[in-house]
């Protein structure tokens, strides 16, 4: 398993953690051990250029995803073959605004942000109630789980 982690920003974030947890979503949903992503830890200016460029909404906002090869959790018989899942792009000075506005650590935030990033990055959406409901309620069991506490609240839109 490849994953990769950039900072780029001028915040310091536990990289390791980052590592694993993503590791831990990619087994978790059965996701081939090979699979690459790319984690970017952006300043608030590289954000809301990515943000105008590919969302065309002005301002930094807090992760982006970028997926390559459009792959789909797997299952316990059937895992995701091996491929470039994609990359996900945070923005630390946006995590800690958030952090503070919800009650709970930057870290929580960016654990948060990260494990939102990688269900963009396997397909899921919350463009409709349903799959709103759906993601946000996976997002907080693997948070939950990678933890072993409550998931933080939610953050995201």
């Amino acid at each position: 398993m490849s994953i990769e982690i950039n900072n780029e920003s001028s915040m310091p974030a536990d990289e390791e953690e980052l590592v694993r947890l993503v590791r831990f979503v990619l087994s978790a949903l059965h996701v081939h051990p090979q699979t690459e992503v790319s984690i970017i830890l952006a300043d608030t200016e590289a954000m809301a250029a990515l943000h105008v460029e590919w969302m065309d909404l002005p301002g930094p906002t807090d992760v982006l995803s970028f997926p390559m090869d459009e792959l789909r959790p797997g299952t316990p018989d059937k895992p995701t073959p091996a491929g470039l899942l994609g990359d996900i792009v945070l923005c630390p000075q946006v995590a800690a605004e958030q952090a503070i506005a919800a009650g709970h650590s930057t870290a929580d935030e960016l654990r948060l942000l990260t494990t939102h990033g990688m269900l963009h990055l396997l397909g899921y959406d919350h463009a409709e109630p349903e799959e709103k409901t759906e993601m946000f309620a996976l997002q907080r069991a693997l948070l939950s789980e990678f933890t072993g506490k409550e998931a933080p609240k939610e953050t995201t839109s």
